[in-house]
C-alpha cells in the first residue's frame, strides 16, 4: 500500500491470536506515534512454532481480517514461515518506517533497535496496560469447561 510521502510510518509485529483490550491499547499508542501504522503478524506456523501447537486459535487471515477492522490499522502483512534476522531487516527496509513501536520489555528489543538504526528509524517502547494475555484468557476459558 501506498502512503503518500512525508507521512510517518509505524511498525508493529506480534501473534494477535485473541485481539483484546492490551492489543487495542498498544495499537491505538502505536497509531498516535505517526500517521500510518503497519502491522505485521506471524504465520500460523510461526506461531505455533512460539505459542505452541494448540495456537493460534484463529489462522493468519482471519487474524489480519480483524486486524484490519481495527480504525487505527492502515496495513496488515502476514510475515513467511521462517523469518530469518536479515528477512526481518529487508522487510523494515522496504517498508522504510519512521518508527518501530515494541511493547516494553520485548525480548528482542536489541535485534529491532539494530535494524531501526539501519534503516533510519527510531524504537519507541510502550508500556504495557494491565490486561490479561492471550494465554491467559485462554487457560482461564479452559477452566470453565
Amino acid at each position: 500500500m501506498e502512503t503518500p510521502s512525508g507521512r510517518r510510518k509505524v511498525l508493529v509485529g506480534g501473534c494477535f491470536d485473541i485481539v483484546h483490550f492490551g492489543h487495542i491499547q498498544f495499537l491505538k499508542k502505536a497509531k498516535s506515534l505517526g500517521d500510518y501504522l503497519i502491522v505485521a503478524i506471524e504465520s500460523d506456523k510461526s506461531v505455533r512454532k512460539l505459542k505452541g501447537k494448540e495456537r493460534p486459535l484463529h489462522n493468519q487471515n482471519q487474524r489480519k481480517e480483524v486486524l484490519e477492522t481495527l480504525k487505527f490499522v492502515d496495513e496488515v502483512i502476514i510475515l513467511k514461515d521462517k523469518m530469518t534476522d536479515e528477512d526481518y531487516f529487508e522487510l523494515v527496509k522496504l517498508l522504510d518506517p519512521s518508527i518501530i513501536a515494541v511493547t516494553e520489555g520485548d525480548p528482542i528489543l536489541a535485534k529491532k533497535q539494530k535494524q531501526a538504526e539501519r534503516v533510519g528509524a527510531t524504537v519507541v517502547e510502550i508500556t504495557k496496560v494491565d490486561s490479561p494475555s492471550t494465554s491467559k484468557i485462554i487457560a482461564a476459558l479452559s477452566q470453565e469447561n
